[in-house]
């Protein structure tokens, strides 16, 4: 199935009406009112990425739908990766699931991507029940929730600390190339979507797949995230020689019998 050409859709901020031009990219499933994949890529990370790309493929194979887009700042999509934020992100998401997909979804969050996916459906389930009621399903890999707090702020040493408060600007190390830009906007705004360990209830079957040997989401952090979700629907594969990336053939594998698996309760 060949590669669909990228469309684009304006979102507006909300925070001064400015429109940003997220591109996405998607195909309908074979059988009108099947079940569609929606990919939320992770951070610094896009649509043309290898999990991302597979998915679609695989997609195309087995006649699912597929949609995947671009963050602002991120591949195709318009704006600065530097002034980019969650609520920034979240909003982009909710806006390509309103007004690009249809009918019944499979949400797949990959790090970052896990945390937005998780807030897509909270917003969802408190602002738009009935479109909520369209994700059947989640599968979260190494999900980076609360990332912001938990992953960077919390974990960064004190000087960065410091460093990011006083200058607004700190360039994390990467063990994938360039150095992270982590902003105090990106810290100090993702602070009003955390889950805090609350008790949240996805009410749908929630899967997340989690390497042991994942040093930027540690295993521990998915464990917890299954320590807070609610309803008995979570379900955890840990992958014993996994790292983070978990785009291996047989990381990939364990992802598309995941999707099998939930797309198949989600049948009439």
């Amino acid at each position: 199935m060949s590669e669909p050409e990228p469309q684009f859709l304006d979102v507006a901020a909300a925070e001064d009406g400015t429109s940003r031009r997220i591109a996405y990219r998607t195909q309908p499933p074979v059988n009108a009112g099947g079940v569609s994949l929606l990919w939320l890529s992770g951070f610094a990370s896009d649509m043309a990425s290898t999990k991302a790309t597979a998915v679609a493929e695989f997609a195309g194979k087995k006649g699912y739908g597929c949609t995947r887009f671009d963050y602002s700042g991120h591949g195709l999509s318009s704006g600065r990766f530097d002034e980019g934020t969650i609520g920034a992100w979240l909003s982009e998401a909710v806006a390509v699931f309103e007004k690009v997909t249809e009918g019944p979804q499979i949400v797949i969050g990959s790090s970052m991507g896990g945390h937005i996916a998780l807030l897509l459906l909270r917003a969802l389930l408190r602002e738009a029940p009935e479109e909520a009621a369209r994700i059947r399903a989640l599968i979260l890999i190494a999900p980076a929730w609360d990332m912001t707090e938990e992953l960077m702020w919390k974990a960064f040493p004190e000087a960065a600390q410091r460093e990011l408060m006083e200058t607004g600007v700190y360039l994390e190390p990467s063990d994938y190339g360039e150095p992270y830009t982590i902003t105090r906007a990106l810290i100090e705004e993702g602070r009003k979507h955390l889950f805090k360990r609350e008790p949240f209830d996805p009410g749908r079957p929630v899967v997340i797949l989690q390497g042991t040997l994942d040093k930027d989401v540690p295993i521990a952090h998915a464990r917890e995230l299954m320590g807070f979700l609610q309803g008995d629907q979570g379900e955890m594969v840990e992958i014993s020689d996994g790292e983070h990336r978990l785009s291996r053939p047989q990381d990939l594998e364990l992802l598309y019998a995941a999707i099998d698996r939930l797309a198949a309760l989600t049948q009439p």
